[in-house]
């Protein structure tokens, strides 16, 4: 399972590495959406809007935790904590038309996320997972784990608390280890 972190405590921001809590309501939205899923371990990125609920689930289910950094958001360097309208149109615009290509500046290129991710993966172990992540870094892991094109990939609408459940399998010719099969997308 890669559940989405709840409404950050300012919405509409590009919140990539910048540590920004969930609001109460938020994480409230997380522990909802886990109610009645079954998983033997989490996952989280180590940031507090993820990390913290995560952290919640982890004592009310008495499961392992690992905090990992690799499931953080694409960085987006200088424009981290902006509203997009406080960044030039024309080189945003080009971002999200190729941002592997046109990468914020001191920010990530979308093919260092998907390696993270890939390498995350990668380490996985059988069972049953939840992941609690970011919007970006789950595209990353749909892109890899459906081999979806980037650009669908970034087409699927993520609301906060959003959850897709996939079918698993070990994959040696996969760059993440695994091929997988989406099984639900719960907003």
């Amino acid at each position: 399972h890669l559940l989405r972190h709840g409404a950050p405590l300012k919405e509409g921001l590009l919140l990539g590495h910048q540590d920004m809590p969930s609001t109460p309501e938020g994480e409230t939205q997380i522990l909802s959406q886990v109610a009645e899923l079954k998983f033997d371990r989490i996952l989280s990125s180590d940031l507090s809007r993820c990390a913290a609920p995560a952290q919640k689930i982890a004592v009310v289910r008495e499961l392992p935790l690992t905090l990992d950094a690799r499931w953080r958001e694409l960085d987006f360097g200088l424009w981290d904590g902006l509203h997009p309208s406080e960044i030039d149109t024309e080189r945003m615009g080009r971002f999200w038309q190729d941002p592997e290509a046109n990468a914020p500046p001191q920010g990530e290129q979308l093919s260092a996320l998907t390696d993270r991710v890939g390498a995350a993966l990668n380490e996985i172990e059988g069972g049953s997972a939840l992941t609690v992540t970011h919007g970006g870094t789950i595209r990353a892991a749909l892109h890899l784990l459906l081999g979806w094109p980037h650009p669908r990939c970034w087409s699927i609408a993520l609301p906060y608390a959003a959850r897709c459940t996939l079918g698993l399998w070990r994959d040696a010719n996969s760059s993440a280890g695994w091929r997988g099969q989406l099984e639900a997308l719960q907003p």
